[in-house]
């Protein structure tokens, strides 16, 4: 467990400043507000909350949410602010709840830290926790992306192992929840419709993190409110560049082939003037052999 400020100096550095993590949480605004408005006294849990970026976006959208954290060094961040936050054991926390007492539980880089065991008590508790309609957040760095899987995860000594997508969302499925989606983030916009996609953009530039949202059963009406929300395919995968790679060099071939084709009927048409500069060289030379 870190007591000191290690962490929250690591995370200054590496995780990046605090207004640029609030503006990347924004994209989860569009599944809570409905909640909100369902739940006008809902209350939530963020387990990890580290700096505190999530308690203080959801305190400015008027969203009641408690933070709990082990590391007493980050905690300083989100009591200099005057945010909800406690230390201790986010599952601990989890299962002191009542049954269908909270709208949102959501994990910001946590799931990476923690065994198998505790992700499933994690998510077990989480959906016994939720009320109907109900939102679990588990965003985690992407191992699809190659330069993450092989590089940047291990820059955290913290970190456990990576966890995949497909078994990420297989889990809330699996202890109950009614769907999940996958969301890729924090990619570069520019490429996702670059025509130009290099080697290296494949090998580093898939979504470098990705999030499961899962939500609990609902009725119909509630659960219209989030249809497009979890349709929506968000991110960039490794298969769309190494597809938009695939398709630049099937051009460039394309390219190559329709050049050699120039080439060769260029070859065929100049055919007549190579043999008449041909005889014109052998008559030539037959001449200076005779002035010789």
């Amino acid at each position: 467990m870190q007591t000191n400020d290690f962490y929250r100096a690591f995370e200054d550095r590496f995780r990046g400043s605090r207004e640029g993590i609030k503006k990347r949480l924004e994209i989860y605004l569009p599944f809570l507000l409905p909640l909100k408005n369902i739940y006008p006294e809902g209350n939530s849990i963020d387990i990890g909350c580290g700096r505190g970026e999530w308690l203080e976006l959801l305190k400015e959208n008027h969203m009641a949410v408690e933070g709990v954290d082990f590391d007493k060094g980050m905690l300083n961040a989100c009591w200099e602010l005057g945010l909800n936050a406690s230390q201790g054991d986010g599952i601990a926390m989890l299962r002191e709840q009542a049954d269908e007492s909270l709208i949102v539980v959501s994990a910001f880089h946590v799931v990476e830290h923690i065994s198998f065991e505790e992700l499933q008590v994690l998510i077990s508790e989480a959906f016994r926790i939720l009320k109907p309609g109900g939102l679990l957040i588990l965003e985690t760095p992407n191992p699809e992306n190659i330069k993450v899987a092989t590089e940047s995860f291990y820059v955290d000594p913290t970190h456990i192992k990576p966890i995949v997508s497909p078994l990420l969302s297989f889990l809330p499925e699996y202890f109950g929840f009614l769907r999940t989606t996958v969301l890729k983030l924090q990619e570069n916009r520019d490429n996702i419709d670059r025509k130009n996609i290099t080697l290296m953009q494949v090998l580093s530039e898939v979504s470098p993190d990705y999030a499961v949202v899962a939500q609990k059963k609902a009725p119909d009406n509630t659960l219209e409110l989030f249809k497009d929300l979890f349709t929506k395919q968000y991110g960039l995968s490794l298969q769309s560049l190494a597809n938009s790679f695939e398709k630049r060099l099937k051009r460039i071939e394309d390219r190559t082939i329709q050049s050699e084709r120039r080439i060769n009927i260029i070859w065929k048409l100049t055919k007549p003037f190579r043999w008449i500069k041909k005889k014109q060289a052998y008559y030539l030379s037959k001449k200076v052999n005779k002035c010789v």
